[in-house]
C-alpha cells in the first residue's frame, strides 16, 4: 500500500485546489505545439517549472513569479513570468540575471522531462576540463528532454541553449530521472526495453545499459540517497 512520507500533511492534499492554468498556444501551421501535453517537472530548488506544450516544444517558466501572478490575478494563462530576480552566477561570474522564460524546440515529440542540478564541490570525472562544456565550481541547472525518436537532449535552464544530444535508445524515451546527490547522473527508460545510465559531467558518456525488462520500460526513480534505482515496465514488471 502506498503512503506519503511523514513530512506531507495528507489533510492538506485533500483540501487542495486549482490555483491556475497554463495554456499551450494553438499552432496549426508549424505543428510545433498544440497537441497533448505529456509531461511536467519542477526544478529541485523550485526555481523553474517545465511543461511539454505538445508535439516538439517545452516551456521553461520561472516558478516563483508564475505563482505570484496566479495569486494576484487568479487562474489565468500566464504569458510572461520573467520579472522576479533570482540570484545565480552567470558565465562571467558574480553577476545576477533575471530568470527568463524559454520556449525550447526539441525537434520531436517530447515524452519525458527531468531537471538535474549539480553540487559544485563534487570533482569532475572528465579529464579534459579545459574544453568541457560545463563550468565546474558553479551550480548547474539542466533540463533533460526524452523524445519520440529515442534521443535525449540536455538544455541549460538559464539560457535555453542545447548542451548535449544523447543518442543510443532505439525507441521512445518514456521517463528520465537524475540522481538526487548532485552528481548529474541521468537514467533513461525506453520502449526499447532498456534503461541507460549517462554521466553528464563526462560529456554525456553512457556508463551502463540495464536490460532486466522483457518489455517496454515505463518509469524509473532513484532512492533518496541515490544508492538504488527502481523501474517499472509493461507486463507488470518491476525491477530494482
Amino acid at each position: 500500500m502506498a503512503s506519503f512520507p511523514a513530512r506531507v500533511n495528507e489533510k492538506e492534499i485533500v483540501r487542495s485546489r486549482t490555483i491556475g492554468e497554463l495554456l499551450a498556444p494553438a499552432a496549426p501551421f508549424d505543428k510545433k505545439c498544440g497537441r497533448e501535453n505529456w509531461t511536467v517537472a519542477f526544478a529541485p530548488d523550485g526555481s523553474y517549472f517545465a511543461w511539454s506544450q505538445g508535439r516538439r516544444t517545452v516551456k521553461l517558466v520561472p516558478w516563483s513569479q508564475c505563482l505570484k501572478n496566479f495569486l494576484l490575478h487568479g487562474p489565468k494563462n500566464i504569458t510572461n513570468a520573467s520579472s522576479l530576480r533570482l540570484s545565480r552566477q552567470n558565465s562571467d561570474g558574480g553577476q545576477k540575471n533575471k530568470p527568463c522564460e524559454h520556449i525550447i524546440d526539441c525537434g520531436d515529440i517530447v515524452w519525458s522531462l527531468a531537471f538535474g542540478s549539480s553540487v559544485p564541490e563534487k570533482q569532475s570525472r572528465c579529464v579534459n576540463i579545459e574544453w568541457h562544456r560545463f563550468r565546474f565550481g558553479q551550480d548547474q541547472l539542466l533540463l533533460a528532454t526524452g523524445l519520440n525518436n529515442g534521443r535525449i537532449k540536455i538544455w541549460d535552464v538559464y539560457t535555453g541553449k542545447l548542451l548535449l544530444n544523447l543518442v543510443d535508445h532505439t525507441e521512445v524515451v518514456r521517463d528520465l530521472t537524475f540522481a538526487p546527490d548532485g552528481s548529474l547522473i541521468l537514467v533513461s527508460a525506453s520502449r526499447d526495453k532498456t534503461l541507460r545510465v549517462w554521466d553528464l559531467k563526462d560529456d554525456g558518456n553512457m556508463m551502463k545499459v540495464l536490460r532486466g525488462h522483457q518489455n517496454w520500460v515505463y518509469s524509473c526513480a532513484f532512492s533518496p540517497d541515490s544508492s538504488l534505482l527502481c523501474s517499472v515496465g509493461a507486463s507488470k514488471a518491476f525491477a530494482v
